[in-house]
């Protein structure tokens, strides 16, 4: 099946209208958080206390709603901050720092921070994150102010860094079940053109080097090896389009789902052209899963192009297509003599390595390989779906 990719190399991050969007309701968020905290310092220490901390915890905020333009400058920047705060409430007698509207901006920045940078920069915007937090704790300790404050600030680190990580293990996921669909739809596209392409043009070749042999032991057969080469043409043309349309999404794709009937005409077309092929089908192969049908007949069909690629000198073709059970066994096997090295000619390729892949994609068991006596033989096993058992 080819689906589309189309924004699936996309992260799982908001964009556009959606982080606009996200942003300022974050923008709202820390403006009432600033406001309750100035009225509430007001009300407990009197006086222009809450100033301070105001803009302290403004300036924080404020790098974190800047934070998309470079992450790790906007995480080390509030964190740089949020130190000197520290440092001067402690030093001056000011209220602790960092305030509640501070910690909830250094928790957008560590969560935003540990969730997008690389692994090394994460780390360390974390460990920022941790010294903050001692520092808030070690002033509180030698100041009258109250350690609650300090508390809450690790309280939120800690959250920013369990939600930080969290989110990067959905965008990890995310990545890697994009990288996978892409991988299964290379790979099915390569299965594909290899079966459209290899099959016609192997056959192609194959008429255009017997067409002169032909044509000098009698030169009226010239029109009809020219007439098979364009109906052979004509056919890989038509294949072409079928995957064109298919890599398109086009609604108006030609379905392909090879049954009995396509097959016959496979193994005729090539019995045509090269050694006899004997083919045998079971009775019930019409009520089988198309994944099924469209498996055999690959196989048979690649198999076939190997023979015609590999063993030309090949005398017959044995084609069987045989139910076992909750099983479908597909053979391709041939009486090609040895090389004259003494072995039988190579067949690997992406040929192989495709057939085989659809096989096992269906759970089922490929062998290829040399018979015991002359030729080649491959098998396939094929598992056939509950549905198809019956």
């Amino acid at each position: 099946m080819i689906v589309s990719l189309s924004g699936m190399g996309a992260a799982t991050r908001p964009t556009g209208r959606a982080a606009i969007a996200g942003d300022v309701g974050l923008g709202v968020v820390f403006a009432a958080t600033l406001a309750f905290q100035a009225v509430e310092l007001a009300s407990i220490w009197g006086g222009g206390y809450w100033r301070f901390g105001l803009a302290a915890g403004a300036a924080v905020c404020g790098i974190a709603l800047a934070r998309r333009r470079n992450r790790a400058v906007a995480a080390f920047s509030g964190q740089a901050v949020a130190l000197a705060a520290v440092g001067t409430a402690w030093s001056l007698g000011l209220p602790a720092e960092p305030s509640p509207a501070m910690t909830l901006g250094l928790a957008v920045l560590v969560a935003s921070a540990v969730r997008t940078l690389p692994a090394r920069s994460a780390g360390a915007v974390g460990a920022a994150g941790a010294a903050v937090g001692i520092g808030g704790l070690a002033a509180a300790l030698t100041s009258p102010s109250s350690g609650g404050v300090a508390g809450m600030y690790c309280a939120g680190w800690l959250a920013a860094l369990a939600v930080g990580l969290w989110l990067r293990l959905l965008d990890a996921r995310h990545r890697a079940t994009v990288e996978s669909t892409r991988r299964d739809v290379r790979m099915e596209l390569a299965r594909e053109l290899h079966d459209v392409v290899a099959h016609h043009i192997a056959g192609i070749v194959l008429l255009a080097q017997a067409a002169p042999i032909a044509a000098r032991r009698d030169p009226a057969t010239a029109d009809a090896s020219f007439a098979e080469i364009e109906a052979v043409g004509t056919e890989a043309l038509d294949a072409t389009r079928r995957v064109v349309g298919l890599l398109r999404g086009g609604d108006d794709a030609e379905p392909f789902t090879p049954g009995p009937e396509s097959l016959r005409d496979l193994v005729e077309r090539f019995g045509g052209r090269g050694p006899s092929v004997r083919l045998r089908l079971p009775a019930d192969g019409a009520g089988w899963a198309p994944e099924v049908t469209s498996t055999v007949y690959r196989v048979v069909q690649e198999s076939l192009t190997n023979i015609a690629r590999h063993a030309p000198h090949a005398g017959s073709v044995q084609v069987s297509v045989d139910r076992d059970g909750d099983a479908v066994t597909v053979e391709v096997a041939d009486d090609a003599a040895p090389t004259r090295s003494g072995g039988h000619a190579r067949r690997g390729g992406y040929g192989l390595v495709g057939m085989r892949e659809r096989v096992e994609a269906l759970g089922g068991r490929l062998h290829a390989g040399p018979r015991p006596g002359p030729g080649w033989s491959v098998r396939a096993t094929l598992p056939l779906p509950v549905r198809s058992r019956r």
